[in-house]
C-alpha cells in the first residue's frame, strides 16, 4: 500500500505546497495533479462539486501521483466517510472551534477502536493501490486530518485542540478568520491586529508539535510563510489561477480597462 508523502513532510518538519480546487473540472485537475504540487484540495465546502465528481477528481490526483484532499462542507461523520470512501487521502475541516468538534472530526476520520468510521466500500483503496483488506489496515496511519482554525473562538481553543491526537496539522483560514473578527459596527480588525492572531496559530502549534499552515494568494507569500514554520500551504485555486491569466489578457488587449469589469475570484 502507497505511504502518504505529505504526512511524512509534515513528520519530517518540511514544507508542503497545494492549491484548492473549485471548478470541478477533470481536464484543469489532471494537468493540476501534474504541476508539482504536493498536493490538491478539492472544496466541497464552497465548490459546487457532486459526490460523484470528488470521485472522480480524487482518482484522477491520486493516479497522476499528487496527494488528494477534501475540504468537507462540515466535519460531521457522513461527510468525512463519504469523501474517505470516495478516495480523498486526508480531510480539511472548516470552522473547527471547540475541543468537541474537533474531536469528532477525527474520531469520524479513523477506524475503530481509534474512531468510528464505518467499514465500506472499495474506491477508497484504490488510489492507495491497496487490498481493500489492506487498506482496512493502515488507513488510519496514511489518512491527513487537518483542522481549521478561522475564528477568534478557534484561536482560543487551540491550545488543547492541536495536542489532540490525531490532529495531525491545522490550517487557518484568513478570510474566514478576518471576518469573524470583526466588531459589532462591522469594522474589520486593522492589518496588523489579523496577523497578530495568525502568529498565535503559529505558536500554538510550535508549542503542540502541530504542523501549521495558510492559504495564500501569491507564491512569495507561500515561501514567506514556510520561512515562519508553516508546512501545509495553499497557493489559490484553479478558479485563482484561470482568473489571474485572464486578467493579463485583457489588460493587453483593453489597457484603459472595461466598464463591466467583476471580480471573479
Amino acid at each position: 500500500m502507497k505511504t502518504n508523502p505529505v504526512k511524512e513532510k509534515l513528520r519530517r518538519g518540511e514544507p508542503s505546497f497545494g492549491t484548492w480546487l473549485s471548478l470541478g473540472n477533470l481536464h484543469a485537475t489532471r494537468v493540476l495533479a501534474r504541476a508539482g504540487f504536493d498536493w490538491l484540495t478539492v472544496d466541497l465546502e464552497h465548490g459546487a462539486i457532486d459526490w460523484s465528481q470528488a470521485a472522480a477528481l480524487f482518482g484522477a490526483i491520486a493516479d497522476a501521483g499528487c496527494v488528494p484532499l477534501a475540504r468537507v462542507p462540515e466535519g460531521d461523520h457522513y461527510c468525512i466517510k463519504r469523501v474517505l470512501d470516495a478516495g480523498a487521502w486526508g480531510i480539511v475541516v472548516p470552522m473547527v472551534e471547540t475541543v468537541e468538534q474537533a474531536r469528532a472530526a477525527i474520531a469520524a476520520a479513523r477506524y475503530p477502536p481509534e474512531g468510528n468510521r464505518s467499514v465500506g466500500g472499495g474506491m477508497h483503496s484504490l488510489g492507495f493501490e491497496a487490498p481493500v483488506g489492506e487498506y482496512h489496515l493502515r488507513a488510519n496511519e496514511e489518512i491527513l486530518v487537518v483542522l481549521q482554525t478561522e475564528s477568534p473562538r478557534g484561536v482560543e481553543n487551540a491550545e488543547t485542540i492541536y495536542r489532540l491526537p490525531g490532529c495531525d496539522a491545522v490550517f487557518v483560514g484568513p478570510v474566514d478568520l478576518r471576518f469573524t473578527m470583526r466588531r459589532p459596527d462591522g469594522g474589520f480588525p486593522a492589518g496588523e491586529e489579523h496577523e497578530a492572531m495568525i502568529q498565535r496559530v503559529i505558536a500554538v502549534g510550535r508549542e503542540a508539535g502541530t504542523p501549521t499552515g495558510i492559504h495564500t494568494l501569491d507564491p512569495r507569500d507561500a515561501l514567506r510563510r514556510a520561512e515562519q514554520g508553516m508546512q501545509l500551504i495553499a497557493v489559490g485555486s484553479d478558479l485563482w489561477m484561470m482568473a489571474q491569466s485572464l486578467d493579463g489578457v485583457t489588460a493587453v488587449l483593453y489597457p484603459g480597462g472595461k466598464p463591466d469589469d467583476l471580480a471573479r475570484y
